[in-house]
């Protein structure tokens, strides 16, 4: 095995996850999130301070799942949706936040050739319009009938495409801050005034060709002297932990072709990644141009309503930003779940930007000045006064990254629980990934054996450069040269328990993967990373068009990125219950779990810790067929695998019930729980040279104890060892949650010891136990073997430790310390036979 892995602890907050999910979580992590403090913990301004000149520039992040269950899920639901909550909430503010310009980032609608989309969209824009607040609006890859990368904006037929139908250049015209577009209609530029100072915002379409981006020039050489905020759905991408930026192929061409070298773009903005992230980078003229990526699309309800305010102070030079949601703020209470925060507050969701827009700006318009009227508060508090008025909001989800593969939750009820650290390198026939939890070890199938075509050993390999941040094992298992006909695959053993366990009274499956970025729907779509095999035709399901002959319960992706998870109930003559999340990035991690609840009759699947929005209802449990096994990396159809997973695929753990995320993987084990329950106090004999420690703690945590010699100043620390192998380097907690720990090579002086419990690089609050070495002509009492005071922990098992009279223990007579000492030596010897029986008889209850 491998020595333990450390991470770095930081704590965040998961809108799911998480993160988002999102939490998140991507992280999202990839959607990692990170969501604000309940409304209490925020504080005002006093409204005099900080005056300054000020503006608020809105941005809309990608509404498609707004536009997409407006009508089915949204409007039934809260009798709105977020869309129009958003606009409305910026059209009522608008005045007393100082927003003269809207900007939305693409991905208008979820699917380009549905209607009922565009009229969701249309009803929110139209509130904008109707309270006169300029805005701009483009397309991203769902609002165009072909988003493939082989196509640019000149390449579509204009008559076809729906976003030009309904958000054409004429509707734009009506628009004030409108001034013009190119031949095709898709870019924009808008200029809007604000404390006396103009900006153009320009609007590039999903995937733009070489003549828009000469447009784009030309339209910055018509007015060269406007500062420009340049809008597209894709300039910036986001790492796996949900804060770093990652650059893209075509945000690079961009910078190359467009922002390097027009000064006088200093701010982008874009969607279309999962989760938010930022990048400072370096023009041609030796300036900054900041890259903003802001999207939630992934994170609860499709997004939750979070939208960009980013606070313009033209006195001070700084753009503040801040991740709101109005539409949190706006439903019923009973509604409200702990996803629900009104504000984002991790380090790419709140945060400023120093920047002298004067200074900045010189190189093209020297006289841009600080703004026409410095008597504006600050505009960020205002907003946040603004959403949590009245608003009495959920608690987050807390949560904070592993300190090492030891630190998650044990889920009563796990079946199985399989995990990669500890191997490295090719999976061949010898290696075996086993399941901690039990006997249901995965072992990879021999390529040869299957029908795969070109398929080798070399294909699957144990990987832990790369994994998602909340879990714990630190390895994961990856799929290459993966396809339809090419796959590989990791099985049960024909008799593993596994593959008959019984989950018709609800089940939790966990697990984390990831695509590969060169994933492509042509060869990866419909692909499958965790099976339980067998074939449907075999139950009760009534015959079906689709996936008669497939397994009865599968995890994979769709063609277009989506999740799906479909499996047959307990019930399966009632056919099917699918699960479908929101389009997935390629190259970054997810975490998902699937519930099945027998009280609620559902099966929801939370991606970075939040709910999708499609989800399964009236089904409990599943459906499966006697003696087929799990697999892991490739679907099963026709009794037979095919489609592999082209990607990643982590620790994967199934439980024989539902859970909720207290119990998933994405969790932390509880270090709270360390108890001394014998240490040193007070004063010891001269010559002693060794001390002990005891007590309770989490099983397999390492304690240490930390003391400072008096004399050299160095630090002592000596490892927790299990009772029965004292002499064991192993500093852990033994099976039963007992320790003992001894320190060693002591002198006369006084100490302040700290015991704390740890997995890797987290740990506990410390315990406190202060003793004192006795010098050889001081008079010390005889020792006796006691609890620790204050900060100590409870317990009642006696331990091996030598200690004087426990701290607190004496009354405080106001007897000088020479007195007390003395009385003290009188007594001992009583004290001593005291405590040896005492000592003696708790042995014996004990034992």
């Amino acid at each position: 095995m491998r020595s333990a892995r450390s991470l770095p602890i930081r704590r965040t907050r998961l809108a799911a996850r998480c993160t988002a999910g999102a939490l998140t979580v991507g992280v999202a992590a990839s959607l990692l999130l990170a969501a604000a403090p309940p409304a209490s913990a925020q504080s005002t301004t006093d409204d005099g301070a900080d005056l300054a000149s000020r503006f608020t520039f809105a941005v809309l992040p990608d509404t498609q799942f707004y536009s997409r269950y407006s009508a089915e899920q949204f409007q039934p639901r809260y009798g709105t949706d977020p869309f129009a909550t958003q606009t409305q909430w910026i059209a009522d503010n608008a005045e007393t936040l100082h927003i003269p310009f809207t900007a939305h980032v693409g991905d208008v609608v979820d699917r380009a050739n549905v209607a009922a989309e565009w009229q969701a969209a249309d009803d929110a824009i139209s509130i904008l319009e109707e309270a006169g607040q300029s805005y701009s609006i483009l397309t991203g890859n769902h609002d165009v009938l072909d988003s493939s990368d082989t196509l640019v904006d000149t390449d579509y037929d204009l008559t076809a495409e729906p976003f030009l139908k309904w958000f054409g250049t004429d509707r734009a015209a009506s628009d004030p801050s409108y001034q013009g577009s190119d031949p095709t209609g898709f870019s924009r530029y808008h200029i809007f005034e604000a404390e006396g100072q103009q900006f153009m915002v320009l609007t590039l379409p999903w995937r733009v060709s070489d003549a828009t981006l000469a447009w784009a020039d030309s339209v910055m050489a018509e007015h060269p002297t406007l500062p420009v905020i340049l809008t597209s759905h894709e300039v910036l991408n986001i790492e796996a932990d949900g804060e770093t930026p990652r650059e893209t192929d075509y945000g690079l061409m961009l910078w190359d072709k467009l922002i390097a070298g027009n000064d006088q773009i200093f701010l982008t903005f874009n969607g279309h990644f999962h989760g938010a992230s930022r990048l400072t980078k370096i023009n041609d003229f030796g300036h900054e141009v900041h890259e903003v990526l802001i999207d939630y699309q992934m994170a609860y309800e499709g997004g939750n309503g979070y939208l960009g305010l980013f606070e313009f102070d033209l006195t001070n030079g700084r753009i503040t930003a801040q991740t709101a949601s109005p539409w949190v703020v706006s439903k019923p209470q009973e509604t409200l779940t702990s996803y629900d925060q009104p504000f984002l507050e991790g380090a790419q969701q709140q945060y400023g930007i120093d920047i002298d827009f004067a200074a900045r700006f010189a190189g093209f318009d020297p006289t841009f000045g600080e703004g026409s009227t410095p008597d504006e508060p600050s505009l960020t508090q205002r907003a946040r006064d603004i959403l949590l008025d009245g608003f009495d909001g959920p608690d987050p989800i807390d949560t904070e990254l592993p300190g090492d593969e030891r630190d998650f939750v044990e889920a009563e009820g796990t079946v199985a629980h399989w995990r990669f650290n500890g191997l490295d390198g090719v999976v061949d026939a010898d290696t075996v990934i086993e399941d901690v939890a039990g006997d249901n070890d995965l072992r990879r199938v021999d390529p040869a054996s299957t029908n795969a075509v070109g398929a080798e050993w070399g294909d699957v390999t144990v990987e832990s450069t790369d994994v998602h941040g909340f879990s714990s094992d630190g390895a994961a298992v990856c799929f290459a040269d993966s396809s339809a006909t090419r796959y590989s695959y990791l099985t049960t053993a024909a008799d593993a328990a596994i593959n008959d366990v019984d989950l018709s009274e609800g089940y939790t499956i966990e697990t984390f993967v990831k695509l590969d970025a060169d994933w492509t729907a042509a060869q990866n779509g419909w692909s499958k990373a965790l099976v339980r095999t067998g074939n449907r035709s075999w139950t009760e399901m009534p015959p079906s068009q689709w996936d008669y002959t497939a397994s009865p319960t599968a995890l994979g992706i769709s063609n277009l990125r989506e999740f799906q998870y479909s499996s047959l109930s307990a019930e399966a003559s009632k056919g099917d219950r699918v699960n479908w999340s929101g389009e997935i990035m390629t190259g970054s991690w997810s975490h998902v779990a699937i519930v099945n609840d027998p009280d609620t009759r559902t099966t929801t699947m939370y991606v970075d810790g939040a709910p999708v929005l499609r989800n399964a209802v009236d089904t409990v449990g599943m459906t499966w067929n006697d003696g087929m096994p799990w697999i892991l990396g490739a679907d099963w159809v026709d009794d037979a695998a095919r489609n592999g997973w082209h990607g990643c695929i982590g620790e994967t753990r199934i439980i024989d019930r539902a859970t909720t995320p207290a119990d998933w993987l994405t969790q932390r084990a509880d270090l709270s729980g360390l108890q001394v329950s014998s240490a040193p106090t007070g004063m010891l004999p001269a010559g002693t040279e060794t001390v002990t420690f005891s007590g309770m703690g989490l099983p397999g945590a390492d304690v240490l104890v930390t003391t400072s010699d008096p004399a050299a100043g160095d630090a002592v620390a000596a490892a927790a060892s299990t009772p029965s192998a004292a002499s064991s380097a192993a500093a852990i907690v033994d099976a039963d949650g007992r320790w003992t720990l001894a320190l060693t090579g002591l002198s006369a002086g006084s100490y302040d010891a700290q015991v704390v419990q740890s997995l890797g690089a987290r740990t506990s609050d410390p315990v406190a136990a202060q003793f004192s070495i006795a010098a050889a002509s001081e008079p010390t009492p005889s020792p006796t073997p006691t609890a620790p005071g204050e900060g100590g922990g409870s317990g009642s098992e006696p331990g091996g430790g030598t200690g004087g009279t426990a701290e607190g223990a004496l009354p405080a007579t106001g007897l000088d310390q020479s007195l007390l000492m003395s009385l003290l030596a009188l007594g001992g010897a009583l004290l001593a036979v005291g405590a040896t029986v005492a000592f003696r008889a708790r042995r014996r209850t004990r034992d």
